[in-house]
């Protein structure tokens, strides 16, 4: 089944699934059909869910039959498109190259879905870390992730199988 999340307004956008219907924050570009590393926008295209990382010291280990990660504090993912030959993808750090770190004094990734964005192998410069993630209280926009509330994503967690994809519709 398709997880579909479209764009409402600026920034804004709907998610549903099996009666799931929620609100989400996407990329402050809006959702493009063909990402550049940095462009600040949502991948369009149907991505499956490869697994869930969580923070065993702020949550307990969600309700899925998704794979489950523990993020550790040395946890990160490479985003650099110029010379990283592990672009795209879960490193250690501390690392040479440009990467996100999972392990973040704020709360959006207490709890990520890790998406099959670019990664089959990725490709330089077509965008990385592209996850679902908690959103900030205020919905801000992200820098190209699906963003929802605790609850929702939670809740989404439950209904998920390991067959089902993430329709983001332009």
């Amino acid at each position: 089944m398709y997880i579909v999340v479209e764009q409402t307004q600026t920034n804004h956008s709907r998610l549903s699934f099996r009666g799931l219907e929620c609100r989400c924050s996407i990329g402050k570009g809006g959702i493009t059909e063909n990402k550049v590393e940095g462009d600040l926008c949502t991948p369009a295209g149907k991505w499956p869910l490869r697994r869930v990382f969580y923070r065993e010291d702020r949550v307990q280990q969600p309700d899925t039959s998704l794979q489950t990660l523990r993020v550790s504090r040395n946890m990160g993912w490479s985003d650099d498109p110029c010379d990283d030959r592990g672009y795209n993808t879960l490193i250690k750090t501390p690392y040479p190259y440009s990467h996100e770190t999972l392990w973040r004094s704020d709360s959006i990734y207490d709890i990520i879905i890790e998406l099959g964005y670019n990664d089959n192998p990725p490709t330089l410069g077509k965008g990385s870390a592209i996850f679902v993630h908690l959103a900030r209280p205020n919905f801000d926009p992200t820098a190209g992730c699906i963003a929802l509330k605790k609850s929702d994503l939670l809740n989404l967690l439950s209904l998920v199988s390991h067959d089902d994809l993430l329709n983001i519709v332009i």
